[in-house]
Parts: C-alpha cells; structure tokens; sequence
C-alpha cells in the first residue's frame, strides 16, 4: 500500500506514539492513500509543506476498519479523543451512552482506517449531540467534505512495516486555497440541509438514548 502523509518537515522516520494526544484516534501516525489531500494539509497560511511518500506492508496486520461499524462507533471514538464542547444536559448524557454502547476496545489494532475529521465535522458532530441533526443527517454529512479515509498506525508493529520512498515540496499555492474551498463547500452543503425543520421518524439522539439503541440495531447501518 502506498500512503501519504503531509507536514511542515520532511519524515523519514516516523514516530511511534507521536502525533497530538487529542487527535481522531488518539496518538498515531495520520496518513492517507490520496496524494491531493495530503498536500492539501501540508500547507498552512503561512508556509508551504512537503508531501512525504511510504510504502507499508498490511499483511497480518491487525486492522479496524470503522466502515464495518455504524457511524456512531466512529462517534464514540472521537468523543474519547477530541475536546468537545458538550453544552446541554441531553449532550452530556448522549457522550457518555454512546462511548458506552458503541465504542470498541481499539487498543490492540495495528492500524484504524476510518473517516477523518476536520473542523467541519465537528460542527455535525455537536449538533447531533445537541439534536439539532438526526442520525440520518449525520451520516450525509460525513460525506460532504469528500475527504476520503485516513489510515492510523497505532502500534509498534505498524511503524515496523512502513518504510520512506520520497518526498515532494508542496507549495501553499494553490494547495491552500484548495483546502479552504473543500470545507467551504461542505460547510455551505451542511447549512443547506433542513436543519429547522423537526424530521418525524428519523433517528435523532434524543430517540436512540430513550430508546437503548445497540450497536447491533439495523437502523442504524
């Protein structure tokens, strides 16, 4: 598998257990099979980047793909690893029933291949927990930034098994300016939903909490 990863340095080698703490899935090495978003976020507003190219060999490798799960897994994870505000009584308790029913023991993954989630996400993120957005919603919403999956390697074993090929300078021009329009179209596409109206039937927080939904539940795949 070739994979990607963009940053403000050069990384021959990467680092076991670095990366921020409060990353989607915690500390991990953050990569991505499509060369066009990593240079996306290579770049910042004030520097240009670099794209740095690897090689990893997958076999035998213990992998969660959080696309097996519904999208609340993919939730619970990042409850547990992203700062979120959690502003209301509803919010508080819908944090802590879904990291209880649908988070999974990730630990012992070699690897997590799962959406990712930049700072529009979790604006649908909070108001799913505010319930301003049905499950249903949510789910459409995780598409709209087109961000494609992000491969994490979390063990030891990982980072034995992912080897530097190259690298290439990425200017800020126009890779920023790109990064800004994507978030800009999903967020425009977000706020354009009927997000006023009240969805009678959907699957709102509200609902899957009174209701003791499981992870097991059809309604929810």
């Amino acid at each position: 598998m070739v994979l990607y990863h963009g940053s403000n340095r050069i990384i021959e080698e990467p680092t076991y257990r670095g990366g921020k703490k409060h990353n989607d899935y915690g500390h991990g090495f953050y990569c991505t099979e499509y060369p066009d978003v990593a240079r996306e976020w290579a770049v910042s507003a004030n520097s240009d980047g670099y794209l740095n190219v690897y090689e990893m060999d997958m076999l035998g490798l213990n992998v969660l793909r959080l696309d097996e799960h519904s999208a609340l897994t993919w939730l619970a994870i990042l409850l547990q690893n992203r700062i979120f505000t959690v502003d209301t009584p509803l919010a508080l308790e819908a944090k802590g029933y879904i990291i209880d029913e649908f988070g999974i023991d990730y630990s012992q993954c070699d690897v997590i291949i799962g959406y990712r989630a930049d700072d529009s996400y979790f604006t649908f993120a909070q108001d799913f927990l505010r319930n301003v957005i049905s499950y249903e919603q949510l789910v459409r919403a995780m598409h709209l930034g087109n961000l494609g999956e992000q491969i994490v390697l979390k063990s030891k074993e990982a980072f034995d098994r992912i080897t530097y090929t190259s690298h290439e300078i990425v200017n800020r021009d126009p890779w920023l300016d790109r990064r800004i329009r994507r978030d800009s179209r999903a967020r425009k596409s977000y706020f354009s939903m009927d997000r006023e109206s009240y969805m009678h039937g959907a699957l709102y927080v509200s609902r899957i909490v009174d209701e003791e939904m499981k992870r097991d539940d059809a309604r929810l795949r």
